[in-house]
């Protein structure tokens, strides 16, 4: 079970990694304004919205990366196991 923790933990933590950095070189105002969540820029090139693209993507790799290997991953091997069980019983 720790391995699901650690796979979940390292996949947050690069997620939200790439996150902040694409965020902070493109919704970062200045240092007395919004960081991170300001606007997004109106106009960008195409390596921009490939880039706030790619900001949005790894923002749901994180979350839905940690719900999977500490939600979903050992409640299917409960499920599994019990499963088991039961037919093991008959």
């Amino acid at each position: 079970m720790s391995d699901e923790f650690v796979k979940g933990l390292a996949t947050l933590c690069g997620g939200l990694f790439g996150w902040m950095v694409f965020s902070g070189w493109y919704t970062t105002e200045g240092f007395e304004s919004t960081q991170l969540i300001a606007e997004v820029p109106t106009d960008p090139a195409i390596y921009g919205n490939i880039a706030l693209t790619l900001r949005e993507a790894l923002f749901w790799f994180a979350i839905f990366g940690a719900i999977t290997f500490w939600v979903l991953i050992p409640a299917g091997r409960q499920v599994r196991a019990a499963l088991r069980d039961r037919r093991s019983s008959n």
